[in-house]
């Protein structure tokens, strides 16, 4: 071949190949051809929800459950169950938490904005959070001020400055002052950590001092570094350490109590190397034509506890939490709470022998529902769950019927120091047995109530005979009929409440039968509610 050619030959092939080259050099690393790894961000809907309209009260937990979903449709679903679990009404088609919390950030963005907005302030995060407080003491203009004795007593000149008063917040205490001050005149007011911030002559020497000042019991400057020399006139809620404590605890969202029980409650089986055993009893209660008193009960052992030394006395405790929901799936009502055992470092052998127990009581309309109940020992971290389906009666307003018979540990007439409490029902204390075990000559307590019953007019008493029988392997060991006295009253509700002595009683199990016969009217009805009791030694 001609050099020539060959060169003109070999000058071509070079050229080929370097635009394959770069073809395939172009395919492989031209980032203009890849394709692009984009995460969705949530529509600012959902931020705004998140930043600014729960900002306040949203747990680091729901924050982080938030930011992980992929879908609007699980956000629409986890915004749901956030109002739900805040719901204090279930029974209710609104949403009463829900409502007064948009109602608080509206007041707050009309009342305390100053330059930003009033849901951005500090008074305006602490009315959004917690509410409305009990009291308000307001200087808006400042000037004079005496000193109260734990502020340390004297007269000075203050900015404008405002006390908030809560009688009790959750989760941080009782009787509880906030102080915010204005120092800029603008009217942003700001949350004090001391006392002496609202002070306007805390910087000038010899002005506005305190009536130690004055005695040279301290000194200006121990103030402004916040000693105290002579701290009688402090409280508690004013020393520094509290301060910062209450302070802090403000800044976190209200607890949602119990929630890790409120979770364990969906599941269908509890997995748990130690579950919690208790026990769980459902008794109704007429309040209305379409209202029902329905009680729960629980009952524990306390040898089923763990005891623990706190401030030198053994204690137990153990968290509750309930939920019942209607066959519908709807919520129908929350209880949670807990259940304190205390004993004397002597007496804990005989206090584990003993059982806790707690009721709570909700209204509801007639119908079927589910109960479902976690609880957990708070200190050995055991848990137990109990699920129970109920019916609750519908108590016609011209038919004989009754109560729950309900076979009680304790029953007493109320006091005036049992009102508001636990355990009560009509005007007595009914604290219920839930296992049926009583020791010989301990006193098995017997209430019911019974509606509609007739009423003689000549005698204006009620004309229905009771009669309580006891059965043990179907022979009749006593019988006993009601006399009308005692804790019984009169008129359209009869209330049943008897002590039966066990001293005659031989060990074993019992049955109670009562017979409740309306003389009134041509139909003499009757009904015979019963119930199962032991004896033991």
């Amino acid at each position: 071949m001609h050099k020539k050619n060959l060169f003109k030959f070999l000058f071509v092939a070079i050229s080929v190949s370097a635009l394959l080259v770069t073809s395939i050099i172009a395919q492989v690393d031209d980032p203009t051809k890849k394709t692009r790894k984009v995460r969705k961000e949530i529509d600012k809907i959902y931020q705004n929800w998140l930043k600014k309209d729960v900002n306040y009260i949203i747990t680091k937990e729901e924050k982080r459950a938030f930011k992980a979903l992929k879908t609007d449709e699980e956000r629409e679903n986890f915004i749901e169950n956030f109002w739900r679990r805040r719901d204090p009404n279930p029974d209710t088609e609104e949403n009463e938490y829900r409502e007064e919390y948009y109602e608080r950030i509206a007041y707050a963005n009309e009342n305390f904005t100053s330059g930003k907005p009033g849901w951005m302030t500090d008074r305006g995060r602490i009315y959004i959070t917690w509410g409305k407080p009990d009291g308000v003491e307001s200087h808006p203009m400042g000037g004079s001020y005496n000193r109260p004795s734990y502020e340390g007593g004297g007269t000075t000149t203050t900015y404008p400055f405002e006390v908030w008063f809560y009688r009790h917040l959750d989760g941080i205490g009782s009787g509880i002052e906030i102080e915010f001050v204005d120092p800029t005149g603008t009217g942003e007011y700001r949350i004090a950590r001391n006392a002496n911030e609202k002070d306007a002559l805390l910087f000038v020497p010899g002005a506005g001092m305190t009536t130690a000042e004055m005695l040279g019991l301290e000194t200006r400057g121990d103030r402004i570094t916040g000693i105290n020399r002579n701290n009688n006139y402090t409280r508690e809620q004013d020393s520094p350490f509290r301060r910062l404590e209450i302070i802090s605890n403000l800044q976190r969202p209200p607890r949602v109590k119990f929630s890790d029980l409120e979770g364990i409650t969906s599941a269908d089986v509890l997995l748990d190397n130690n579950p919690l055993d208790f026990e769980l009893r459902v008794d109704f209660f007429r309040q209305s034509e379409d209202r029902v008193v329905t009680t729960f009960t629980l009952q524990a052992e306390n040898k089923e506890l763990v005891f623990e030394d706190s401030g030198g006395v053994p204690t137990a405790k153990m968290n509750i939490f309930g939920r019942i929901t209607a066959v519908t799936n709807k919520r129908a009502g929350i209880f949670e709470d807990s259940v304190v055992a205390n004993a004397t470092a002597a007496d804990l052998a005989q206090a584990k022998k003993r059982k806790s127990v707690y009721q709570t009581a909700v209204a509801l309309a007639p119908g079927t529902y589910r109960v479902d109940v976690a609880v957990r020992d708070v200190n050995s971290g055991n848990r137990g769950v109990r699920k129970l389906g109920f019916t609750v009666p519908k108590y016609d307003d011209k038919q004989l019927a009754t109560s729950t018979l309900i076979l009680a540990s304790k029953l007493r007439e109320t006091t005036e120091r049992d009102i508001g409490g636990r355990f009560v029902i009509g005007n007595a204390k009914v604290i219920p047995n839930l296992s049926g075990v009583y020791k010989r000559g301990q006193e098995v307590g017997i209430y019911m109530q019974v509606y509609n019953a007739g009423i003689d007019q000549t005698t204006l008493r009620p004309a229905v005979d009771v009669e309580y029988i006891i059965t043990k392997k179907g022979k009749v060991i006593l019988r006993k009929k009601e006399d009308w006295s005692g804790l019984s009253d009169s008129g359209q509700r009869l209330t049943l409440a008897r002590l039966l002595s066990t001293n005659a009683l031989e060990l074993g199990e019992y049955e109670l039968k009562i017979k409740v016969q309306d003389n009134v009217g041509a139909e003499k009805r009757l009904l015979e509610p019963t119930a199962k009791f032991k004896i033991v030694e």
